[in-house]
């Protein structure tokens, strides 16, 4: 579609050129890449380079690297009661209230077995509450997610490994929204397991990974059949996704820090041009974020019409998570942060990337001034019939 600005990157981005190159070249081989021939090494070669690119990006050794459906399995893979690594199993499951959907649905945790820690006003999990929600109890699976996929936000996620081994727990970390934005390595998180997803860089929809540390067992594969992914995951390879992957995650990793510095900087500039209308709430600004992520309201605004009214103004934003049934709901990560129902309501989530020209800034701006008024006199059903 022409003339149209995309600032919806946090819920998928553009395929990268390296990764649809990758692509076409994996779809040009034939062989099973569990077979032994010549067509089958061909095809587990690509896997393997693949694996080791994604899992170097990461700091983690290749074997212990999985690769999955998405970002919802690798978290579904890794919320698993019976984990362990240097201690006893893990037998509950501790999650932020921020978590995205795939984390607080639990897993395969029973839900009596399953906790949530809080959060403060500006989204970072309370690590008071941490500590008290592991204090005297068994030993726990915690999973707190990197970078939120709403605001932005970074968690001091070494704090919470320090925390989570001294009670003898396990720490999972939904790192989706953080591959190739920021700069993060396993061991220094010291995180056990860390949930990845390709199209959120560049790479294809329908492929992602599960991470762990060294030294972590009691993996229990959500699919069972043949012995792929050293028995952890059961169906033949998705060779071209896995190829894409990889190349997206080269892609993105060798222009991250260039990339980092621009965005922010128009994301800050978006954002002092929203303020310029009065009453504006940036959530969690006040704390580390992405510098590609702005999630933002005015106290009256209706997430549904703003969404409408920027899409007709030619540019795609999102209320919030896109991972949901479709329809607009009140952000839970914001209720999480404290604020009622009436804000909630009214979070609207601009998400830059590589290609965000400064020109798309403009138009948002531009859009958004042009909105602003109209949204906030309560004016949806003109454009509700419009849409």
């Amino acid at each position: 579609m022409p003339d149209r600005v995309y600032l919806d990157w946090n819920a998928t981005t553009p395929l990268r050129r390296e990764a649809r190159e990758a692509m076409a070249d994996a779809w040009d081989l034939f062989g099973n890449p569990s077979s032994v021939h010549a067509e089958g090494r061909r095809g587990r070669r690509m896997v393997e380079q693949a694996r080791a690119m994604v899992a170097g990006a990461v700091g983690a050794r290749p074997q212990n690297l999985v690769f999955t459906s998405g970002g919802t399995e690798a978290n579904a893979l890794a919320l698993t009661p019976g984990l362990h690594r240097v201690g006893p199993e893990v037998t509950r499951l501790l999650v932020s209230a921020t978590e995205h959907p795939s984390v607080l649905t639990g897993g395969r945790f029973s839900a009596d077995a399953i906790g949530t820690i809080n959060v403060t006003r500006s989204g970072v999990v309370d690590l008071d509450h941490v500590s008290a929600m592991l204090a005297g109890g068994p030993p726990a699976l915690v999973s707190i997610m990197l970078a939120n996929n709403e605001t932005g936000l970074l968690q001091p996620i070494a704090e919470v490994a320090e925390i989570v081994h001294q009670a003898d727990g396990l720490l999972h970390v939904d790192a989706i929204q953080a591959l190739g934005k920021i700069s993060f390595d396993i061991n220094e998180m010291r995180a056990d397991l860390i949930s990845l997803s390709a199209h959120k860089i560049g790479g294809p929809k329908g492929i992602g990974a599960l991470v762990a540390a060294e030294g972590v067992l009691g993996f229990e594969p959500l699919l069972r059949g043949g012995g792929q992914e050293l028995g952890r995951r059961a169906g033949t390879e998705n060779v071209a996704g896995i190829a894409g992957f990889g190349a997206a995650v080269k892609a993105a990793m060798s222009a991250l820090e260039d990339d980092a510095i621009r965005i922010e900087a128009m994301r800050n500039r978006l954002e002092h041009g929203l303020r310029q209308m009065p009453g504006v709430i940036v959530f969690s600004d006040a704390a580390s974020r992405l510098p590609n992520t702005t999630l933002f309201t005015v106290p009256g605004l209706k997430a549904e019409t703003a969404v409408i009214g920027f899409d007709l103004a030619g540019i795609a934003v999102s209320s919030g998570s896109a991972c949901s049934s479709g329809k607009v709901q009140p952000s839970h990560v914001v209720k999480a942060m404290g604020f009622g129902p009436e804000i909630a309501q009214g979070a609207v989530r601009l998400s830059l990337g590589w290609s965000t020209s400064d020109a798309d800034v403009d138009r948002c701006l531009e859009a958004w001034q042009g909105l602003a008024g109209t949204l906030l006199k309560g004016s949806d059903e003109t454009l509700l019939e419009r849409f």
